[in-house]
């Protein structure tokens, strides 16, 4: 759906994460373990907490390959089983869209956050009204079904993916967001034509 940019984004993702050897990282909303493999790519060295609601997606993520760096823990986003100060760093990918309170899971991310350790999320974002916002539209709507049918068989989850962006928050509410967890400066990129987006920030 993505044409295979989300590859380039979750390195990026890391890339603001900055990971350093023998730095414990969290990839909350794990899935499959996409962002936690990519820390483990650009820096062999590190740690990282692979942690997610659904463990059958966390059971196909450990299964990809073995890695002995990675601890896979079922877990609340909004109520996080770790210890405050408990890591250098968190991402998420997809996973603010798709929680009951973005503030609260971002609240609980700066808890377990060490001071001056870095937060990164990718997520998807309403675009912008401007001249290509009804192409946008029409892909999101129309487009993205279609191929969720021809390609997954399910056109129900790839309606859920246009439905819950145009709801969610725009990228600049979503700042807002983390500062008041606690995370600032906030700092975010759009990708995508404006649909995605990328944010980083430091616990104050």
């Amino acid at each position: 759906m993505t044409g295979g940019q989300d590859k380039k984004w979750r390195r990026m993702v890391v890339e603001k994460l900055t990971p350093k050897p023998d730095g414990v990282y969290l990839d909350i909303g794990t899935g499959t373990g996409d962002l936690a493999y990519e820390i483990l790519e650009q820096q062999p060295e590190a740690w990282v907490i692979a942690a997610d609601f659904t463990l059958e997606m966390m059971l196909i993520g450990k299964a990809r390959a073995r890695q002995d760096r990675i601890l896979w823990v079922v877990a609340d986003s909004e109520n996080l089983p770790f210890k405050d100060c408990a890591f250098n760093g968190v991402v998420s990918g997809y996973l603010l869209r798709n929680v009951p309170s973005p503030e609260r899971t971002l609240q609980e991310q700066a808890r377990v956050l060490v001071s001056r350790g870095s937060v990164v999320s990718l997520d998807t974002t309403p675009p912008k009204k401007n001249l290509i916002y009804p192409l946008i539209w029409v892909y999101l709507h129309v487009v993205i079904p279609i191929l969720g049918t021809i390609i997954a068989g399910n056109a129900d989850a790839y309606t859920y993916l246009p439905d819950t962006t145009q709801k969610f928050l725009t990228a600049e509410r979503l700042a807002e967001q983390h500062e008041k967890a606690g995370l600032q400066p906030v700092k975010f990129i759009r990708k995508m034509f404006g649909t995605m987006a990328i944010h980083w920030a430091t616990k104050s």
